[in-house]
C-alpha cells in the first residue's frame, strides 16, 4: 500500500472517530483539522458510507452517525493499556468522587474491550501499582513504560543503575511493582544481591528488556509488604 493510500485510510479512520464523538460534525471543521478541502472531505464522506458507515446529513448543520450505530473499538496496544492504568492510580488520589467515580467507569469499558490476554496484563499491573501523592514534586525517568511491559510480561530486565552513592552497577532484575512516592520506584527481585530491592527509576540510566522469562511471584503487593516489611 503506498503512503497516498495509508495517508487516506488513516484520515477515515480519524474521521470516523470524529463522527463516533461528537453529536454532529460540519465539512469545514473537519476540512480544517485534517488541512484538506472540503471536497476532499465530501469525498471522504462519500467513501464511508460506500463502505457501509451510516453517515446521515441533516442539512445546515453536518454529518451525523445513524442512532445505534457502533464503531468497533479501538485495540490498545499494551503500553496504551499500562498508560491509562498508570493515569488510573492518579485520578484516584483526586478529591472529587463523582470525577474518581466517572474515570473508574471509563476504565473498566476500557478494560472490557481488551484482548483477554491484555485483560489479564492490564489487571495485574493495576495490582502492582501504588501511587501517593506528593505536591509539587517532579519525578524523572525515562523507563516507566519499558518496565511496566516487562513486569506484565515477566521479561527480566538488564539495568545500569547509579546508587545514591554515585556508585554505578549492571544488575539483572524481575520486576515486581511500581510505587511512586517523592519518586518513582520499582520493586524487583535483584539477582546481584538475591533479594527483593527498590530503584529509584531516575537512577536507571539504561535498561534494556530481555526476551527471558522469569517466573511469576504467586503474591500481591500487600503480601509482599506483609512479608518483607
Amino acid at each position: 500500500m503506498d503512503y497516498s493510500k495509508t495517508n487516506r485510510l488513516s484520515r477515515l479512520t480519524a474521521i470516523l472517530i470524529q463522527l463516533q464523538t461528537k453529536r454532529i460534525v460540519t465539512a469545514s471543521e473537519l476540512a480544517n483539522k485534517f488541512d484538506i478541502s472540503k471536497r476532499t472531505i465530501y469525498r471522504d464522506i462519500k467513501a464511508l458510507e460506500q463502505s457501509g458507515v451510516p453517515v446521515l446529513t441533516e442539512e445546515g448543520k453536518g454529518y451525523t452517525l445513524m442512532d445505534g450505530y457502533k464503531v468497533p473499538p479501538v485495540m490498545f496496544t499494551e503500553k496504551q493499556a499500562n498508560a491509562l492504568i498508570l493515569a488510573e492510580q492518579l485520578v484516584l488520589k483526586n478529591k472529587d468522587a463523582s470525577f474518581v467515580k466517572d474515570y473508574s467507569e471509563a476504565i473498566d469499558k476500557i478494560k472490557s474491550i481488551l484482548r483477554y490476554s491484555a485483560k489479564d496484563k492490564a489487571n495485574l499491573l493495576a495490582s502492582r501499582t501504588q501511587y501517593n501523592e506528593v505536591i509539587n514534586q517532579e519525578r524523572n525517568s525515562n523507563n516507566l513504560s519499558d518496565l511496566q511491559n516487562a513486569l506484565t510480561n515477566y521479561n527480566l530486565v538488564k539495568i545500569e543503575y547509579v546508587n545514591k552513592e554515585g556508585a554505578a552497577t549492571k544488575r539483572l532484575i524481575e520486576p515486581f511493582a511500581i510505587l511512586s512516592g517523592e519518586n518513582w520506584y520499582l520493586i524487583a527481585w535483584c539477582r546481584l544481591r538475591e533479594e527483593f530491592r527498590f530503584f529509584r527509576l531516575d537512577r536507571i540510566q539504561k535498561a534494556e528488556i530481555l526476551l527471558e522469562n522469569f517466573e511469576p511471584y504467586k503474591m500481591s503487593l500487600q503480601e509482599y509488604f506483609d512479608k518483607y516489611h
